[in-house]
């Protein structure tokens, strides 16, 4: 009985060590079969770095408005007769654009300009008079007070005469009018919008870090996307107060509008143009990875040999990834400024690095980049 134990353990334990042994050597054989194995390189695409003219700038938005720009009212209470313009029309300086009920006027005007040309006729005849000897000087002086008197009247009357009419006070785009023929209106009433469309204004505000890089006449460029800048102007006003709520600086600048493509009270990108500064290293804003530890960037370079010290073999991957830690600065028109740890001549990549790894094997493909493959899907 105990012999048959005996041998029925030593079966068990040959059995256990072989089941352990297959599974070693098995694993063994995967190891080298994967560590023999070569590896794939990572196709990518890369841009070779080199120093650039960079052109910095501020960048922010602001707010439209017209020049020149009012909302035209009258001065007296009256009955409009006649409405002397649509909207959208284009009126000079001076036209005739509303005019209100005159006829009360017209009549007090005509008889003051009769009882002035009396009053005058008669300062005429007191000068004679005078210069025969047989006038008298109060009579002449008496004459004369008349005289200016019923003068300054006529002016008056003229002056309430005139305010029953609306005129352009200078050239410009008319709105929609907001009266009616035969309406009675009163003092301050809008009849309508009247704008200079041909010269604008852009209302815009910057950090007061930045007020510093500021100056009068300098250039702005606008345009209702970040990447369609197509109205220039130039830098016509800045605040010289920060505002303590915000810590932004108010700043004024005037665009040409020719074409009337701008209107007032629209949102429009802004950048202040800086002056150009050359041999800036700078990349793809693409090439730029951001991670917990700091912005990086892989840099295609030639693969290391062996540890050994022996060359590589023929088969192996003849370029590789590595990882650069990089400072980034500033950004403009899709490229961000290096300011350490890289320099010219380094080839970046700038698509596929999520499928990277430091030192892993890469191939250079550049027959798709991200710009040719924007513009594919823009089609």
């Amino acid at each position: 009985m105990g012999k048959r134990l005996l041998i029925a353990i030593i079966l068990l334990v040959i059995v256990a060590g072989g089941i352990v042994g297959f599974n070693m050597f098995r694993d063994r054989a995967i190891e080298q079969f994967f560590a023999n194995r070569p590896v794939q390189p990572t196709p990518v695409s890369t841009v070779k770095v080199e120093p650039v003219s960079w052109e910095p700038g501020i960048e922010t938005i602001g707010t439209v408005g017209a020049a020149r720009g009012v909302d035209l009212t009258v001065e007296t209470t009256g009955v409009v007769r006649d409405l002397a313009f649509k909207a959208n029309d284009e009126v000079a300086q001076g036209d005739v654009l509303l005019q209100l009920e005159d006829a009360v006027q017209q009549a007090d005007l005509l008889a003051g300009q009769t009882q002035a040309k009396l009053d005058r006729q008669a300062l005429e005849r007191a000068i004679e008079l005078q210069r025969r000897g047989v006038g008298t000087d109060a009579q002449l002086d008496a004459a004369r007070a008349a005289s200016e008197t019923s003068a300054s009247q006529v002016t008056k009357l003229q002056a309430v005469l005139d305010q029953r009419v609306l005129k352009a006070p200078f050239k410009g785009t008319l709105g929609i009018p907001r009266v009616e023929e035969g309406q009675f209106i009163q003092p301050g009433a809008v009849v309508a919008t009247l704008q200079d469309l041909e010269t604008m204004r852009a209302d815009f505000a910057v950090p007061e870090q930045q007020l510093g890089l500021l100056e009068l006449g300098q250039g702005v460029r606008f345009g209702l996307t970040a990447d369609a800048l197509q109205f220039t102007g130039s830098i016509t006003g800045i605040d010289p107060k920060v505002d303590p709520q915000s810590r932004l600086v108010s700043v004024r600048a005037r665009i040409a509008n020719p074409q009337g493509k701008l209107s007032p009270g629209q949102f429009v990108q802004v950048r202040v143009e800086l002056p150009r500064q050359d041999n800036v290293i700078a990349i793809p804003d693409t090439a730029l990875m951001t991670s917990l530890y700091g912005d990086y960037v892989y840099v295609v370079e030639p693969a290391k040999a062996a540890a050994s010290g022996e060359a590589a073999s023929p088969g192996a991957p003849k370029l590789q990834a590595r990882q650069v830690f990089v400072a980034a600065g500033r950004r403009n028109a899709g490229q961000v400024e290096i300011t350490a740890n890289l320099e010219a001549g380094a080839q970046v990549v700038t698509a596929g690095q999520n499928r990277l790894s430091n030192g892993g094997p890469v191939v250079v493909d550049n027959t798709v980049t991200p710009d040719q493959a924007g513009k594919a899907a823009a089609k």
